[in-house]
């Protein structure tokens, strides 16, 4: 093993994933580094110009920003075990590396009046899991800024994976070692320890695993709610398996009551739950996020140590809106000891996001040859009306051609034959008619969650065509 102080040269031995954190320190201070034989570099040392832990995390992070091509992805900020230092996780692609995913640990220590320090401790994202632990424990054994000696194990806290371990607060054991295991549909990869299994309902990018001890890892499990108390949730359709609840928004006071609505929408009774933190989690706008830690009896047989990270997306206009979870479930006697393995599990979840994509493709595709077959179906009934209405129409002509009024009359109620039972057929197959206003003979026929995000998308732009303006020949 090397512990040596350097310029900041690049040795050509040296990854090109590496490239990162050589180039964080060009910014810097001469820093120290640790190439570890087991894989991994830990680089440590004062922050210039940071007099805060914060300070010294945001310097770190925007010059990994600049440097690898994209924003690293960040977890909850949270305090180091028995120190005053903060850690985060972060996960980051390495463009100018040759794309090569990166993952690491962030720790700050120390603040004003004395300047800043922090440590990264860092391997490929593939193999992290595994080396974070020894590559902790090297650096506690030659890194002491105001205590942070205290622990030598993978801290407490949040991982930067949508589902972070439970809080720990005592001794872990060091991570198990993780073999990778895919989805049946190549979406996604995760690592788990010999003797975890997964779930083979895995796919889309959700991964379900479970352990010996009946220890349980959802990540990116969704599901579609429906608010019964919206005026017009009737033109939404309940499917088995989506969750029946008023959306209120505010996730920090409605988790509890949207998490057991979720367990109703899964066939399960009501749980036992006590959420002993909970706090709302940054999120775009029109998404609600909240990360909550406590216990949960899920299934009568006494509580259980819960990590869940929930999202909700706010409705559309007939009350239709998505929730997803990420939710981690352990013993309360192996919540501590397995901190280290559930994170380094989580922090090995990958999404291969060329097969969703494909497979969001091909669900559109399937969608979109789904509506055109009941557009069809649906002008083949508004033919027959119409052929209907012709066959009268020439026969109220032989005998009423003498009154033009009535004659003219005859005609409009005719096309209303055509218009109104087409704007029934849409209401029966939750389809609406939309149009440009700019462009008003401009419509279109799609199904009502498209039209909501149309015409919130383009508020100014996009508005329902009332069935008394459907334009024959074009909507029916």
């Amino acid at each position: 093993m090397q512990i040596h102080k350097r310029s900041w040269a690049i040795p050509g031995f040296f990854l090109g994933f590496l490239l990162v954190y050589v180039l964080v320190a060009e910014a810097q201070t001469p820093l120290t580094t640790i190439d570890m034989p087991q894989g991994g570099r830990i680089v440590y040392g004062k922050v210039q110009g940071a007099d805060t832990q914060g300070a010294a995390m945001t310097n770190v992070l925007r010059i990994m920003h600049q440097n690898c091509g994209e924003k690293p992805k960040i977890g909850n900020v949270f305090r180091m075990r028995g120190t005053d230092s903060v850690g985060v996780f972060f996960t980051v692609v390495n463009h100018s590396a040759g794309n090569v995913p990166v993952a690491g640990l962030i720790i700050a220590a120390g603040s004003a009046p004395h300047q800043a320090e922090a440590a990264l401790v860092s391997d490929r994202a593939d193999r992290f899991g595994s080396t974070i632990n020894p590559m902790l424990t090297k650096l506690f054994s030659v890194w002491h800024p105001g205590g942070a000696a205290a622990t030598a194990s993978a801290p407490a806290g949040k991982s930067s994976a949508p589902a972070p371990a439970p809080a720990a607060s005592g001794p872990s054991a060091p991570a198990a070692k993780l073999h990778t295991v895919s989805a049946a549909d190549n979406s996604a990869s995760i690592g788990i320890p010999d003797g975890w299994t997964l779930d083979p309902r895995s796919s889309g990018g959700t991964m379900l695993v479970t352990g010996p001890h009946g220890e349980q890892i959802g990540l990116n499990m969704t599901r579609t709610g429906i608010d019964p108390t919206n005026p017009h949730q009737m033109r939404s359709p309940r499917t088995p398996g989506m969750i029946v609840y008023p959306f209120r928004g505010d996730l920090t006071k409605e988790f509890a009551a949207l998490f057991q609505a979720w367990r109703r929408a899964s066939g399960k009774g009501p749980a036992q739950l006590q959420v002993d933190t909970i706090k709302p989690m940054p999120a775009p706008q029109g998404e609600h996020c909240v990360l909550a830690n406590g216990h949960l009896d899920p299934d009568g047989n006494g509580m259980q140590t819960f990590s869940d990270l929930m999202c909700a997306f706010d409705p559309g206009s007939y009350g239709m809106y998505l929730v997803t979870l990420n939710h981690m479930l352990v013993s309360n006697s192996l919540a501590e000891q397995e901190h280290n393995t559930l994170t380094a599990i989580v922090s090995s979840w990958k999404i291969n996001q060329e097969v969703v994509s494909r497979q969001t493709a091909a669900a559109t595709q399937q969608a979109a040859a789904h509506t055109q077959a009941l557009i069809g179906l649906s002008q083949q009934a508004v033919n027959n009306i119409h052929q209907i209405g012709a066959n009268a129409t020439a026969r109220y002509n032989a005998t009423q051609a003498a009154n033009d009024a009535q004659h003219a009359a005859w005609n409009q109620q005719e096309e209303n034959v055509g218009r109104y039972p087409q704007g029934f057929s849409n209401y029966l197959l939750d389809q609406t008619v939309i149009r440009d206003v700019q462009n008003p003979d401009a419509h279109l026929t799609t199904w009502n969650q498209a039209a909501e995000v149309w015409k919130k998308a383009f508020p100014d732009r996009i508005e329902e065509v009332p069935t008394s303006e459907y334009i024959s020949g074009k909507d029916f």
